[in-house]
């Protein structure tokens, strides 16, 4: 009988799994571990100690696999958030075959592939746009899990597993067998499956820029944040300057990687790999349609009418400073023990108090006496658009966050800001284009789903208002106080609490 599983042992347990396989397990799942380790155990016939030593060190590359298959656990089916494969099949596919007109040569990954469902609707949708017969087209799926490759180069698949295909799809490319269905041979033949294990630097499968796009979905968020982050910088590494990265909807590249430039189109974010002798991208087209002009209405203060914008609230809030600075200026003249001397200073800790006490202008001052080097550092380029916005000065804010992308790309306050100004302009589309970057950059923030909300609300868009007002509402009860401080337009967190019911209820919400 195998004796008791220690507290220690599934500890050691939980980091050999993190360290061999990049797989993360919180406390919820101890019980489960500690189980897997004891019929892992006395499937081996060794004392958890050996047992232990030998996965720590490496010495037993068969149990690293006979854990991938205890421990991985993979649901998925054919063309899986299709918006991502449109996404694939009209902007991607196109501009990598225009890219290798020259070798006639695509290369496809499909990491985490499971039992192929995603290898083989990319396949699917290769040959349904790749016309000439003379390509060159590989497309390999990769999976830690030997049983579920084995799977995967069957190519049989239960109807379940075709639950989002057309069935013009399914009559094309599937034979009945049964109740299950068999793709078609060449289809099948088209795509290679390996088993490998990706958190490992395989030279084979991490060539230097060998793919033209890479499928990673929905496997990262299993991941420790280490592991996840060396994965992310082979994929870099291995993907063609100019190709494509696509994760999970719920999966980002924020602060992991600053190599590929953050893409929106067909209602799904994806990634292109820089091309260092580029310039930045062109913004692609925001995929809400809004319209509106700088007069147009937008509540952004509970206790005010439909007159104004948020960015006008931001304007009356700087109004409201301006008093506070006079007082200031004339608390100085009359007694030196009051004022507050400023000097130049990396520290931004006096900036961002006269930002509480909404002392903008005094604030925007001492960040532009910062050191010229400063207007590389991406939290000082974060406080001056910060300030600007909420000092009014909208074009220079624009400036500002335009400066902060082109060293953070992936900044989900820059985005949020540069929806405000963007409102400001009465470009209300690209205003919204900001606000869905800012919440798939950072599901957590609160502010660009209110700003959307909001916009969606004036349109007359009340489901898509409920929605984002909704989750605002619940974001913002849980906010960081540092977030409201810097993004909530001069308001506190009970204000936009209130201003997220009161426009609920006015779009037919229950807040």
């Amino acid at each position: 009988m195998t004796p008791a599983i220690g507290t220690g042992e599934i500890e050691r347990f939980r980091a050999a799994i993190a360290d061999r396989l990049g797989l993360y397990f919180d406390e919820g799942k101890v019980s489960f571990l500690a189980d897997v380790l004891r019929r892992r155990v006395d499937a081996t016939g060794h004392v958890s100690d050996v047992y232990l030593s030998a996965l720590e060190t490496g010495r037993s590359p068969d149990e690293v696999k006979a854990l991938a298959r205890e421990l991985t656990v993979p649901e998925t089916y054919f063309f899986r958030n299709f918006d991502q494969y449109r996404a694939f099949a009209e902007v991607v596919l196109p501009e990598r075959l225009a890219a290798a007109t020259a070798d006639k040569r695509l290369r496809i990954l499909s990491l985490g592939c499971a039992s192929g469902e995603e290898a083989y609707s990319l396949a699917i949708v290769v040959r349904d746009r790749v016309g000439e017969p003379f390509w060159d087209v590989s497309i390999l799926g990769v999976d830690v899990n030997a049983t579920m490759v084995e799977k995967a180069r069957r190519g049989r698949f239960s109807a379940w597993a075709l639950r989002e295909t057309l069935d013009d799809d399914r009559r094309r490319w599937f034979r009945a067998d049964g109740r299950d269905f068999i793709l078609d041979d060449a289809t099948r033949g088209s795509v290679r499956f390996e088993q490998r294990n990706i958190v490992e630097d395989d030279p084979q499968l991490w060539q230097p820029e060998f793919y033209d796009v890479v499928f990673f979905r929905n496997v990262m968020m299993y991941f420790t944040p280490e592991q996840g982050r060396r994965v992310i910088d082979r994929i870099a590494r291995a993907v063609r300057p100019g190709g494509y990265l696509f994760l999970g909807h719920a999966e980002t590249l924020r602060g992991l990687s600053n190599d590929f430039h953050l893409l929106h189109t067909h209602g799904t974010f994806y990634y292109q790999r820089k091309v260092h002798t580029e310039g930045l991208a062109s913004a692609p087209s925001p995929s809400l349609e809004l319209h509106c002009s700088p007069a147009a209405s937008l509540t952004a203060v509970p206790s005010r009418a439909d007159a104004d914008t948020w960015v006008d609230a931001i304007r009356r809030a700087s109004e409201r400073v301006a008093v506070l600075t006079e007082a200031h200026r004339a608390e100085r003249s009359g007694s030196s023990s009051n004022a507050v001397v400023a000097q130049p200073s990396w520290d931004l800790g006096f900036a961002l108090e006269l930002l509480r006490k909404e002392r903008f202008a005094e604030a925007l001052a001492i960040v532009d006496r910062l050191p010229p080097a400063s207007g590389r550092d991406p939290d000082v380029l974060l406080l001056r658009a910060v300030l600007l916005t909420h000092d009014g000065q909208l074009a220079k804010a624009e400036e500002a966050c335009r400066s902060l992308l082109e060293v953070d790309e992936l900044s989900a306050g820059a985005h949020y800001l540069l929806a405000l100004c963007r409102e400001g302009a009465g470009d209300c589309a690209a205003a919204a284009h900001h606000d869905q970057v800012a919440t798939y950059l950072d599901p957590g923030f609160a502010m660009p789903r209110l700003h959307l909300g909001l916009l969606a609300r004036r349109t007359a868009q009340h489901t898509l208002a409920r929605q984002e007002l909704g989750q605002a509402l619940v974001l913002l009860q849980r906010e960081e106080a540092s977030r409201v401080l810097l993004f909530g337009g001069g308001f506190g967190r009970d204000a936009l609490v209130t201003l997220c019911r009161t426009e609920l209820l006015r779009c037919g919400g229950t807040p």
